[in-house]
């Protein structure tokens, strides 16, 4: 007769896994923890949002300018370099003992000074992206409002218009992520789309011979070295990142969580962009070839462009509209975010060198923020 002492011997536990060890949690707990939710959803469609811009469309002619071989090495360094650095970004942010702002996070390692010396200069790289962008939204919707005859002039000239739009998408912002990432969702999902489809459509008109040769080494390295910034821009959305681990942070008081789940979010935008992004890249390198870079260089024309001389029709203004209009809404969306955390904690940190932190806790500071 079989004991219970036996059955307890034979009963197999699922093995703990490293996350779960990290967290202090048994593994029903941890996967519990890491459930991918609509939350993680929203935060991969914001990443995405942020990485592809306007100048997506320029991308196929820049590569085509510099040669496939250069791009390839520049893509093997740039690449996984700015992969490792959203993960050390992340890392930092998520194991930083204190997380409510990028700020409070370098005050917590090297003390209030930087924090606020750090926390000021990221600022301002947002405040520059906010004027880039605000700018952009103004006098794009003026002028496409004015190319399709909905207003006799340019509604960019008042600066009471500048101001109501960008108020209107401040307001918008303000009103929280949830919202953001319903706004956000069929936008990014578009842009993705169309860059996709128009990888795909060039397929038919690739030629082996727009390989090229492979250049001598001294000229393959000082061209990948030159392309290097332009090809860790295409898919950077490092704005993204600080706002998101903060906000894994306040849902799940475990860091190890925070941690994992703003990883995850992060290898999943940067997989999808990488292999969006690389594969339309090359099939339009193989497609078009140097010498009809060159001439779309000069002529100062885009994918899309290049695309229309193959698929004729109307189709091109509408998705070149739709894809300008939605590149700079969600970028802008992503910036506003970084930026709203980042006035937040600069002002956090001036408002604890004068009054003790208890203190304005108690008065409410930081709800009124």
């Amino acid at each position: 007769m079989e004991t219970a002492s036996s059955k307890t011997e034979t009963t197999s536990y699922p093995a703990t896994s490293a996350g779960a060890r990290r967290a202090g949690m048994t593994e029903e707990q941890w996967r519990a923890a890491i459930k991918f939710d609509g939350n993680d959803v929203g935060w991969v469609i914001m990443s995405i949002g942020m990485a592809i811009g306007a100048g997506i469309v320029f991308l196929p002619v820049q590569v085509g300018l510099m040669g496939l071989w250069v791009f390839l090495l520049s893509s093997v360094i740039g690449y996984p370099a700015m992969y490792l650095f959203q993960r050390l970004f992340i890392n930092t942010l998520a194991e930083s003992p204190e997380c409510k702002d990028y700020p409070s996070v370098i005050t917590g390692y090297l003390g209030k000074n930087w924090g606020i010396l750090l926390g000021a200069l990221y600022f301002v790289m947002l405040v520059i992206w906010m004027f880039v962008y605000s700018t952009a939204i103004t006098n794009d919707s003026a002028s496409y409002l004015q190319t399709f005859g909905v207003t006799d002039g340019l509604l960019s000239e008042n600066p009471f218009y500048g101001l109501i739009l960008i108020c209107a998408l401040v307001a918008i912002s303000s009103r929280g992520e949830q919202l953001l990432f319903k706004l956000s969702s069929f936008m990014v999902m578009t842009k993705l789309l169309v860059v996709a489809a128009l990888g795909l459509s060039m397929i038919g008109m690739w030629h082996l011979y727009n390989v090229g040769a492979l250049p001598p080494a001294g000229r393959l390295i000082k061209e990948a070295i030159i392309t290097l910034p332009f090809t860790l821009t295409s898919i950077l959305f490092i704005q993204t990142l600080s706002p998101m681990v903060i906000s894994y942070r306040s849902r799940n008081q475990n860091r190890e969580v925070a941690r994992h789940k703003a990883l995850r979010a992060m290898n999943i935008a940067f997989g999808v962009l990488f292999c969006t992004v690389f594969f339309y890249a090359i099939s339009f390198t193989l497609a078009m070839g140097h010498d009809e870079a060159v001439k779309a260089y000069e002529q100062n024309i885009s994918a899309l462009a290049i695309a229309a001389k193959f698929f004729p029709g109307g189709w091109v203004t509408v998705v070149s509209v739709m894809l300008n209009i939605f590149a700079v809404m969600t970028a802008f969306f992503g910036v506003y975010l970084g930026f709203r955390e980042a006035t937040q904690g600069i002002v956090m940190n001036i408002l604890q060198r004068m009054i003790p932190v208890e203190k304005s806790m108690k008065n409410g500071y930081k709800t009124a923020l």
